[in-house]
């Protein structure tokens, strides 16, 4: 993200994340969306400054912009606009941990159920799951992989991308906005 753009909000000190545990996000989500991105949960970071991938370095934002999805790399704060290029960002779980893996497999299937009431409100033509665990164990679907899947949410298809964390190595950042563009295809073909 560019340098010469002010963050609107402190850095969190150490404590603060830490304080973060348990805190949830407010969906960025609005009507006829063409992709509403679905996290597993907030990380801790974001969930202290109260914005969705804010830690620094958070592959997300410019997968986005470099899959042409945006014709810029946003900003997390930047909910408007990102809502303005059909766009929005919900979790699965709305429970900020330090890492994914401190929730459990019953929250993130009763995840889903939330998820379908958002889409069937909201009408996403695509749902994307960020990261292939977590539509594994949410929709009990073991052998599943990437891309489209057979699930509706709603009227919403659902499509598989790889977790822009930095912690998947599996996906450097070239190929998981790859996956961002197979997506971004579909998105606008139909």
């Amino acid at each position: 993200m560019d340098a010469d753009r002010s963050v609107p909000f402190r850095r969190p000190t150490p404590q603060e994340v830490a304080a973060a545990a348990g805190r949830g996000l407010v969906d960025v989500i609005g009507p006829d969306l063409r992709v509403l991105f679905c996290g597993f949960n907030p990380g801790l970071y974001s969930a202290a400054v109260g914005e969705h991938f804010a830690r620094r370095g958070s592959r997300f934002w410019p997968a986005l912009h470099r899959s042409g999805f945006t014709d810029r790399e946003l900003y997390p704060w930047e909910r408007d606009e990102l809502l303005r290029q059909g766009l929005g960002i919900t979790s699965l779980s709305n429970r900020a941990t330090a890492r994914a893996d401190e929730l459990t497999a019953a929250e993130l299937v009763a995840g889903v159920t939330g998820l379908a009431v958002k889409a069937e409100r909201h009408r996403p033509r695509w749902v994307a799951i960020l990261g292939v665990t977590a539509y594994r164990i949410a929709f009990v679907r073991p052998g599943a992989g990437l891309g489209p899947q057979p699930d509706r949410l709603g009227p919403a298809r659902v499509w598989v991308l790889p977790n822009p964390s930095g912690l998947n190595a599996h996906f450097p950042l070239p190929a998981l906005t790859a996956e961002f563009a197979a997506l971004r295809r579909e998105a606008q073909s139909g």
